[in-house]
């Protein structure tokens, strides 16, 4: 069996269009409900969301799907996903379940779930879920009396989530002298993030705070850094941090207003970590996305780079299975596993800013430990995902681009887990002459499987 309802990061689509409706989460709802069950006692289920208009409709479903399986819900309002993550395992719940379509716009919703660990399912439970959806096996189990499930809301969620977050950094150091322009993105970190900054010391200038149901990511948080660069110019700050809708992730801008990237500070924290001999097994896992200009740094510092397949999930399986603890995506997401179980943007700035003010150095300078080698990425919506080696005209000019590049580049071509796209990534030396090539494969493709 494949998974056909789950991506690499949970279910995800238009809200209100199939696979994202009232009755399709009503299912999860009951499949998960069932999954996590173990044994006679009462369980609880953990549901938080982020800003959308949507998440009150799908929060429903799900509620009622949970409970009529006879297991209680959580309810934590809208939260990072980190901060579900960390509530589910704190609070000692069966699994947690957030509702959230991350960086797409605000008509896109999704749902995805974590284990009572805090960590991400694996793909072979997602496929046991997606079974009991199917296979009739639920239908005869319908608790009934006092046996159905209790809804209760957790008022206090965000401010337990905020004295983790504190509490991961250095007790010897704060955020004073410090001003930093932090967008928010209109989405769920709009109350946590500009408290823990300001709770630690930081002169704090806060965008993207006031959602409205519609406002998520628009024009704003990670995915537009330019808004975030412009106030830093602007208010004359030390650095600007950018999250996603859900806050799993963040980007920086240094004090010239200069973008500081994923990459950029998995090499600053990583180099660091060596340094302080705190990184295990002097390695950094990242994903096939990554510039190789982390992993010649990496090299330089006397680290290694492993690398997986796209996605925060299989980054911290690797990091799991291999025992470090440090690694991330050139997007922003970066995992302290130390920390927390998955990708933190809040929790992860902390740990770049406790760098920042233990050296007393601006953030370009540290930026400096690792140079990128120029890189494009292109995407181009398809109309199904055909495999590309069967394309004759796309895989002649693959082949074209790969022998031109030599050493000296890579090509690396993926679907993408959530939506209709094909990206096309190149590295090379020259930039003017990798956005060529790009265009070169992206016209091929347009032209034959092109939505």
């Amino acid at each position: 069996m494949t998974r056909k309802l789950f991506g690499t990061d949970g279910v995800r689509g238009v809200a209100n269009v199939y696979p994202i409706t009232t009755e399709i989460a009503m299912q999860l709802g009951r499949a998960a409900a069932h999954v996590f069950k173990e044994g006679e006692r009462r369980h609880r289920l953990v549901i938080g969301k982020d800003t959308r208009l949507s998440g009150y409709m799908i929060e429903n479903a799900l509620v009622a799907g949970i409970c009529s399986m006879g297991v209680d819900v959580l309810l934590v309002g809208p939260l990072p996903t980190p901060g579900i993550s960390f509530i589910t395992a704190s609070m000692r719940a069966d699994a947690g379940v957030v509702i959230s379509a991350s960086h797409n716009p605000y008509q896109d919703n999704g749902i995805k779930f974590f284990s009572r660990d805090g960590f991400k399912l694996p793909d072979e439970l997602e496929m046991r879920i997606e079974s009991l959806m199917n296979n009739g096996e639920l239908d005869a189990l319908r608790p009934i009396a006092d046996e159905v499930g209790k809804a209760f809301r957790i008022d206090d969620a965000v401010g337990r989530y905020i004295v983790f977050l504190k509490n991961t950094f250095p007790r010897d150091l704060d955020l004073q002298g410090l001003k930093i322009v932090l967008d928010c993105a209109h989405g769920a970190a709009y109350k946590v993030a500009p408290a823990v900054l300001t709770e630690l010391g930081a002169e704090v200038i806060a965008l993207g705070v006031k959602p409205d149901g519609k406002n998520i990511n628009a024009g704003c948080g990670s995915l537009h850094p330019e808004i975030m660069a412009a106030a830093v110019r602007e208010h004359g700050a030390d650095l600007g941090m950018a999250l996603d809708g859900d806050a799993d992730r963040v980007i920086f801008v240094d004090e010239k207003g200069d973008l500081v990237d994923g990459d950029h500070i998995m090499a600053i924290c990583a180099t660091r970590m060596l340094a302080a001999g705190t990184l295990k097994k002097q390695t950094l896992i990242a994903t096939v996305m990554s510039n190789m200009g982390l992993e010649i740094a990496m090299r330089k510092a006397g680290g290694h780079l492993v690398r997986t397949d796209v996605g925060d999930r299989y980054v911290v399986e690797a990091m799991r299975q291999g025992g470090y603890n440090l690694g991330g995506e050139q997007s922003g997401h970066m995992i302290f596993l130390e920390h927390n179980t998955t990708g933190d943007g809040v929790l992860s700035a902390l740990q770049l800013l406790a760098i920042l003010q233990r050296s007393g150095q601006p953030l370009s300078e540290h930026a400096r430990v690792m140079q990128a080698l120029p890189q494009v990425l292109v995407n181009v919506r398809v109309k199904r995902r055909a495999d590309l080696a069967d394309i004759p005209a796309v895989s002649r000019v693959m082949a074209e681009v790969e022998a031109a590049l030599g050493d000296e580049g890579r090509v690396l071509i993926r679907y993408s887990g959530t939506e209709p796209l094909l990206r096309i990534m190149l590295e090379g030396r020259n930039q003017k002459q990798i956005e060529a090539q790009a265009a070169s494969i992206a016209g091929a493709v347009q032209a034959t499987i092109g939505a």
